[in-house]
This record gives C-alpha cells, structure tokens and sequence, in this order.
C-alpha cells in the first residue's frame, strides 16, 4: 500500500458520520468491569486521533507505519494506551479503540462503492490491513505500559517494606517482614547507606524477626549488608534470631563469626546503647 487510501477523503467527505457512529460503538468498548473512561474523555480521544490518522494517511506513507509520517499517530497511541492502563483495562480492550472503528469506515466505503463491489473488496482489505497493524500496536503498547506499571508498583512495594527507622541518636533499625532476595538486599542496602550517611549514625540493627526462613541465600544477604555497613563505617545487630533459625544456620555451616545477634529487637537496642554510651534505667 504505497498510494493514499481513500480513507483520506472518506473522512472529509463523510467524517460526522464515521465520527458519531464511532463514538457508539466506543460507549461499550469505552467501559469495562475494571476500567471506566469518560464520555467526554472518550470524545476528545476520538477526535484527536482522526485527526493525526488523516494526516498520516494523508502522507501516502501507508506502508511503513514505523516511518516519520505516523509518528503522531504513534505517540497518540502510546499516550492512550497508558492512561487505559492506569485506568485498570486489559491490553485487548485498550485496542478496541482502533477496532471498533472498522465499522463505520466499512459502512461509509460501503455507501460510496455501491455501483462497484471490486473496488470496495479492495479498498476495504486496504483499510482492514491498517487498522489491523494499529490495532497490534496498541496492544503491543498496553502491555508494555502493564510491565512497566507492575514494575513501579514493584519497586514501590519493596521500597516500602524496608523502611529504615531511626531509633535514637546515632541508631537505626531496619525490621525485614518476608523474603530476602537479591532485588531487596540490593535495596536495603541502599537504603541503609544513605541513611547512615544522613544520619551520620554508628550502629545498624537489622532486625529479621518478619524473615520466614534462613537459608544459605538469605545469610549471604545479610553477611553482604553486614559488609556494606562496616566499610561505612558503622557496627551492625542482626537481632530477631529465634530458636528455629539459629539452628538452621548453624546447620547450613553458615559462618556469622564477628557479627553481633540478638534474639529480640529490644535486645539489641540495649546493646547499641550501651555501644554508644547509653544506659537505660528504671525511675
């Protein structure tokens, strides 16, 4: 399809009518049970994106869609797709924008062909063929943006279950709740650092009370933060040792030797303390 389609001038000549009986059909594709769009909202899309598709194809360029005539018409995409995303619909709804506009071009081509059904046949496939490739590239489109809002919220997740807290002057503690992984140890470790040189604090409790299990991955985490935080400079508490897990480390040879542990949070507070000259006593 090197020439221009006669899409270009179906939507001059009958573009009211393609338009309305477009936006019909998107009132149903517009709505899902996850995800709601807006009447208004759906309007506008509509209008702006005939407008960037006549454009482009316009050009004559129709062959190649990855070309610089339908880079508007590619970034409209882009932008729709992730704001449908985030709205909570799937990728294959996300599409039925371009999809559902196959009707109304099919019915407008319908009525300037009547005397001549080969020309229809033709000009049909050649609207049917682009609206196709839009369409994948829409769905191409939302699941990337999907992958990248999982990943954001991810990221967001983890930076949340590992908030460093600041117990008293020159103290912070890290309370681990679930899984050690690389992905998290990498985080905690960041965040550990930055906060000891904020805080230009001396000792680091990492408590792991929340962690379900030991295993010889877990221990290598917690052996490399151990490691991080003393080139920083600073002293590290493992505390939320329990029966079960010291037992577990033991049998998996895990060597914890000049690593200081606790078997509760509040014991190993008291040793901080008393590490950086503090005494707690009772009034």
């Amino acid at each position: 399809m090197s020439e221009k389609l006669p899409i270009s001038a179906l939507l001059q000549k009958r573009r009211s009518q393609i338009q309305a009986q477009w936006l019909e059909q998107l009132a149903t594709a517009s709505s899902s049970k996850s995800g709601v769009v807006a009447r208004e909202d759906v309007r506008r899309q509509a209008d702006d994106f005939l407008k960037v598709f006549n454009q482009a194809v316009d050009s004559g360029h129709v062959a190649d869609l990855n070309g610089a005539a339908w880079a508007d018409v590619r970034h409209f995409l882009e932008e729709l797709s992730r704001q449908r995303v985030l709205a909570g619909f799937a990728a294959d709804e996300t599409a039925a924008f371009i999809f559902s506009l196959k009707r109304p071009l099919f019915d407008a081509l319908r009525q300037e062909s009547l005397s001549d059904p080969q020309r229809f046949a033709e000009d049909a496939w050649g609207v049917t063929m682009l609206l196709d490739q839009l369409g994948l590239y829409t769905v191409k489109t939302a699941q990337r943006a999907r992958e990248e809002v999982i990943n954001r919220q991810q990221q967001e997740l983890l930076e949340l279950s590992t908030p460093v807290v600041k117990l008293w002057d020159g103290i912070l503690a890290l309370p681990m709740i679930g899984t050690l992984d690389s992905a998290r140890t990498q985080i905690v470790m960041e965040s550990l650092l930055q906060k000891i040189v904020d805080t230009e604090s001396q000792i680091a409790i990492l408590d792991i009370t929340g962690v379900p299990t030991v295993d010889t991955l877990v221990a290598q985490h917690l052996l490399k933060t151990v490691t991080a935080l003393r080139l920083m400079g600073a002293e590290c508490i493992i505390s939320g040792v329990r029966p079960q897990i010291a037992q577990t480390i033991v049998h998996l040879g895990v060597d914890l030797q000049g690593v200081t542990t606790k078997a509760s949070l509040a014991d190993a507070l008291a040793l901080a303390m008393k590490r950086i000259g503090f005494a707690v006593t009772r009034q």
